[in-house]
């Protein structure tokens, strides 16, 4: 029987740090869905779309792996749809574990899914999607940190302002 994982995020933009994770737990699961899960009442810097777009071009063909959209439901009613026995989650460090451990329990209460944790790489440790906004919108250098195809979409989205 197949082994499928979910990883979650709004990936709004996905982050070197995200790609890591993924590419590693395609390593562990023998199907990986990315899972962008995303509120229709929330308008992010990116469309839902722009964003499967952006992880699949940053991704590559990587076998195994598939990018999908959800709204409005819990995660666990994803991973139920799905037939994933796993969540798969990256860690940067404690701050991201306090705030995870809470979540992978209740969800293991809800439907026994597990969470498994991977920690980070180092290299991307002060790296999320929203402090990568927040920099390229005041002009910060935000490569090495994002695939190039997310870099180009921010440059296109999010032009830096002008001296």
């Amino acid at each position: 029987m197949a082994t499928i994982c979910v990883c979650p995020g709004s990936y709004d933009p996905v982050t070197n740090g995200h790609v890591d994770v993924i590419v590693r737990a395609a390593a562990l699961f023998d199907e990986v869905v990315v899972a962008i899960l995303h509120n229709p009442a929330k308008s992010g810097a990116f469309s839902v779309g722009q964003r499967i777009e952006l992880i699949e071009a940053a991704l590559g063909p990587l076998p195994g792996v598939r990018v999908e959209a959800f709204a409005g439901r819990l995660l666990v009613d994803v991973c139920r749809d799905l037939g994933a026995g796993a969540i798969v989650k990256g860690l940067r460090g404690g701050t991201d574990f306090a705030y995870e451990l809470p979540m992978a329990l209740m969800n293991r209460h809800l439907t026994g899914v597990e969470t498994v944790f991977l920690p980070g790489n180092p290299a991307y440790e002060h790296v999320s999607s929203s402090l990568i906004k927040e920099v390229h919108t005041f002009g910060g250098d935000v490569s090495g940190l994002v695939p190039a195809v997310v870099l180009a979409a921010l440059h296109d989205a999010m032009p830096h302002p002008q001296p």
